[in-house]
C-alpha cells in the first residue's frame, strides 16, 4: 500500500469552547459560524453542537469575567487538531478550548443527549453500560489473605 492509498482515519471528539459571551449575545449566528468555520477548515465534520452554559467565570481569563461554554461533537482526522488549536488561539471570539477524544459508544450517547433529532438508545443507559464494561475489564489480583498468612509461618 502506497502512501497515497492510506485511508485517513477519523476520530470522535468532544470540544468545549469558551466563547466571548458579549460577542455571542451581539451576533449569535456569526459567532457560531466562526466556530464552525474553524472546525471545517481543520477537516472536521460537526455532528452536533449547542450552547451549554453562559455565566460568570470563577476567575478572569484574558480580562473576561463572563463566558459562554459551547459544546461541539465532531469527527476529524487527528492531524487537524493542530489547526483547530492554532485557529482558536488566533481567534478573538474563542477564549479557551478543550478537545478530548471520545470512544464511539460515549460519542453516540452524548450526541443523542444534546441533539433531539438523533434517534438513539437512552444516553444514560448507554453510558452506564460503557462504565460497567470498563469496570469488568479491570484486572484484580487473585490472592487468599488467609492462605498467604499460613504460608509465611
Amino acid at each position: 500500500m502506497s502512501v497515497a492509498e492510506k485511508k485517513v482515519v477519523s476520530a470522535n471528539y468532544e470540544g468545549m469552547f469558551l466563547l466571548d459571551s458579549g460577542k455571542f449575545a451581539a451576533d449569535h449566528e456569526g459567532t457560531i459560524a466562526h466556530l464552525m468555520e474553524i472546525l471545517e477548515k481543520a477537516g472536521a465534520e460537526v455532528v452536533a453542537h449547542r450552547p451549554w452554559q453562559d455565566g460568570k467565570l470563577a476567575y478572569p481569563i484574558e480580562g473576561h469575567m463572563k463566558g459562554l461554554h459551547y459544546l461541539v461533537y465532531f469527527t476529524m482526522p487527528g492531524k487537524g487538531m493542530d489547526l483547530v488549536t492554532r485557529a482558536c488561539h488566533l481567534s478573538d471570539i474563542v477564549i479557551r478550548q478543550l478537545v478530548i477524544n471520545q470512544p464511539q459508544s460515549l460519542f453516540d450517547a452524548m450526541v443523542a443527549a444534546i441533539d433531539p433529532a438523533v434517534e438513539a438508545a437512552d444516553p444514560v443507559a448507554v453510558v452506564a453500560a460503557v462504565v460497567a464494561d470498563e469496570v469488568e475489564d479491570l484486572e484484580t489480583p487473585e490472592f487468599d489473605a488467609i492462605a498467604d498468612v499460613d504460608d509465611e509461618d
